[in-house]
């Protein structure tokens, strides 16, 4: 088997990305390709290397996850 792991996020990037919500900072969760916003509950998707910005693609973290 593989190693399938997401590439990093560029750091500039999430220097500049804000959780659209919670307008809080973003962290990179390479485990699972998504961006967690500790503040808002929520992981953003990336797809392709696209970071999906939008609540409603917003998959929501269960509360007792320390992530």
């Amino acid at each position: 088997m593989t190693d399938t792991k997401a590439p990093a996020v560029d750091p500039k990037l999430l220097e500049i990305l804000v959780c659209p919500l919670s307008k809080g900072p973003l962290v990179f969760d390479r485990e699972n390709n998504e961006l967690i916003s500790k503040t808002a509950g929520l992981a953003y998707p990336i797809r392709n290397g696209i970071p999906i910005m939008l609540v409603d693609e917003a998959r929501e973290l269960d509360p007792l996850s320390e992530k």
